[in-house]
């Protein structure tokens, strides 16, 4: 789904982002309601404090009596008791339910981010994604933990205070009420631009993220190019206009904060010239205008908090609506009606349909273009062809990471658009030509295919992809951590702990692309008889460049242009396509010899 624009926002749509919040904060409901009533007791305390004041100075002062004094002084000590622990029990209990709503919503956007299908990510930034986990849903805990109880704990004092104005003393309280729309208008009208400002502020530090995210990951290529100053002037533009963005977003929450403390305490000023004239005068007691100076002071500290809060809501407000975006981003693959739930044991035969396909994000390229074949189950089939052609495509397809834009494809029968993408997947294993190692142990790297395994199953699943040798003679062994990408091993070792990954799922359908292209002679015959006892009984569908891996095949399937060119076994192939003899002299010849 698009983004909302930020050059045309809607306050009151705004603002209801955060209602969308409801659900995450409904299993925490009775610890807000004791945070909403210890807060309802604090800001009582508070507004208590102002008539203790009136009390000590009229009763106390007035009258000489030590004795009210004390009294006054231990009920002032009472209040303020109450006062701390119910500010404590507030504090508490709003902070740990805006950390905990926190923990949901970036479980549940993760969650939900990790069933999108690829052709999502072939548009989004990963660093924009993490930052919006991140960054914004910070931004949202510092309101519903502290924001959120501000607003509401001044407000209540506010009104509070209000009434008590009235109650001391209506003319003055008169003019406090003049002052407050003065106070108002500031906080409506420019909240509306902070919002605004919030919102590309916090595009911009995504923008900041994504570069950080992007050169870190593939320092090595920017180190080997010498491309270090390009790449640091560029994440410089990123970092000032992030700073540009900040700094203008503060200028204009500083110069509403500073206005409205400005209309706050020149109204008390006046308050307490014309509240001296009538104490003079008579109509009012010292205490009474004493008292009335204390609540128009927590009608003023108020208004300011409330208006710097205010602004802090409506950077929640943007940040929740990019949370939102993702969790309301649709799966694009789903299982169509009537969903077809394929069989516990599958065989594995595969067969493609005339199917046509192009990629989301490069539609005027057609990748596939009238693809029609048929594989047994426990055939050994190898994908040939120049770079382009679509065997990768073709891998993509099986996985359901993207679905035909017409024709079919079918696993023992089953539509694969009928049937649920992550059901699928458990029925195939994948070893990429790039190997994906992850920050983790090796043994849990090899784990990945198969949670559950043993550790006994692990390391004979290492042993049969000769990978047991060099994980022994690491440092901790199984338990030694491979680092991000496995920075820690050679490109063979890579290969050969991807490889293991995919004997342990030990599942039926097996997809090799150029498994052993990343491993010298010796590695790759053991890989390859590994791989062999592998494909016994499984259909394997295999991208080839290597002459043994394409003449153990049953059958190649040699492509170009993202169409099938001819099918046959290595000889025919040779005796009757061009296109692989050619492939053959270049490719395979000098290995053959």
């Amino acid at each position: 789904m698009a983004a909302t624009p930020i050059d045309q926002p809607s306050p009151r749509g705004d603002i209801a982002h955060l209602a969308r919040l409801a659900r995450f904060l409904l299993p925490y409901r009775w610890r807000v309601v004791v945070a909403l009533l210890a807060l309802l007791i604090a800001a009582s305390c508070v507004l208590a404090l102002g008539q203790g004041l009136r009390y000590v100075i009229d009763a106390g002062f007035g009258t000489r009596d030590p004795q009210l004094l004390n009294l006054a002084l231990a009920a002032v000590v009472g209040v303020a008791v109450l006062l701390s622990a119910a500010t404590f029990t507030r504090f508490y209990l709003m902070m740990s339910v805006g950390e905990r709503i926190i923990a949901d919503l970036r479980r549940a956007v993760f969650a939900h981010v990790l069933d999108l299908s690829p052709a999502y990510f072939d548009a989004a930034r990963t660093g924009e994604i993490a930052s919006r986990l991140t960054n914004d849903s910070e931004q949202i805990r510092q309101v519903i933990g502290f924001g959120f109880s501000m607003f509401l704990r001044n407000g209540l004092m506010m009104l509070g205070a209000l009434a008590l104005l009235f109650a001391t003393s209506p003319k003055l309280a008169a003019l406090i009420v003049l002052g407050v729309p003065a106070t108002l208008i500031p906080i409506l009208i420019v909240g509306r631009r902070v919002r605004r400002l919030s919102r590309d502020n916090q595009d911009r530090v995504a923008d900041v993220s994504a570069h950080i995210d992007e050169s870190l990951h593939e320092v090595r290529t920017v180190q080997a190019y010498g491309h270090e100053v390009p790449t640091r002037a560029h994440f410089d533009q990123a970092a000032e206009a992030a700073y540009a963005s900040g700094v203008h977003r503060i200028r204009v929450k500083a110069w509403l904060i500073s206005l409205v403390m400005l209309i706050g305490f020149c109204a008390i000023g006046l308050i307490l010239w014309i509240g001296g004239h009538d104490v003079f005068a008579g109509r009012i007691t010292a205490g009474q205008l004493s008292a009335f100076v204390f609540y128009a002071a927590v009608v003023a500290s108020g208004a300011g908090t409330v208006s710097e809060v205010w602004g802090e809501i409506q950077r929640a407000a943007g940040a929740t609506e990019r949370l939102f975006e993702l969790l309301d981003t649709l799966p694009a693959l789903k299982a169509e009606p009537p969903v077809i739930a394929l069989p516990a044991k599958v065989a594995g035969a595969i067969r493609f349909d005339d199917v046509h396909f192009v990629y989301p994000s490069r539609r005027e390229t057609t990748v596939l273009d009238g693809v029609s074949f048929s594989i047994n189950p426990g055939e050994h089939v190898a994908l040939v062809g120049p770079s382009g052609a679509g065997k990768s495509t073709i891998f993509a397809m099986i996985l359901r990471f993207y679905d035909p834009v017409s024709g079919r494809i079918l696993i023992d029968g089953a539509d694969l658009k009928r049937c649920d993408p992550l059901a699928l997947r458990q029925h195939i294993a994948l070893v990429p030509q790039d190997p994906v190692i992850f920050a983790a142990s090796a043994a849990d790297n090899v784990r990945f295919g198969r949670p559950d395994a043993s550790d006994a199953d692990i390391r004979e699943a290492c042993a049969a992809a000769h990978a047991l040798e060099f994980i022994e003679r690491l440092p901790q062994g199984f338990d030694t951590e491979l680092g991000e990408r496995g920075v820690k091993l050679s490109g063979g070792q890579r290969q050969r702990i991807s490889i293991a990954r995919a004997l342990l799922a030990d599942r039926p359908i097996l997809l090799l692309d150029e498994a052993t292209s990343s491993l010298d002679a010796e590695s790759e015959r053991q890989v390859a008889a590994a791989l062999e006892r592998l494909e016994r009984g499984r259909t394997t569908l295999v991208i080839a460049h290597r002459l043994a891996t394409v003449r153990n095949a049953d059958r190649i399937i040699v492509m170009d242009g993202g169409r099938i060119h001819a099918m046959g076994t290595h000889q025919s192939l040779l005796r009757e396509s061009a296109l692989y003899a050619h492939l053959a002299r270049l490719q395979f010849i000098a290995q053959a010899a």
